[in-house]
């Protein structure tokens, strides 16, 4: 649907105990999205990538740098070599 919705979700989450902690828990992308559609918002994979971008937008270079270094490790210890 769009950022809005998305917007609108968090903002209803952050007002329901039940749904707080539901977002604390680890969740993959379809149990977040299916935990939105349950709460009648239709949020879909290409609002949350949009968020996503939204948010990298507002860091500053020295932000983006540590991010990458911290995926770069990860995956570094995910490849055996």
């Amino acid at each position: 649907m769009s950022l809005e919705q998305l917007d609108a979700f968090l903002a209803f989450a952050r007002n329901s105990s039940d749904l707080q902690a539901r977002l604390q828990e680890p969740l993959d992308l379809e149990a977040f999205l299916e935990l939105a559609r349950g709460a009648g918002y239709a949020l879909n994979e290409d609002d949350v990538i949009a968020a996503q971008v939204r948010q990298e937008a507002t860091l500053s270079d020295s932000e983006l740098q540590e991010r990458a270094g911290v995926e770069a490790r990860k995956l570094r210890n995910f490849i055996n070599a």
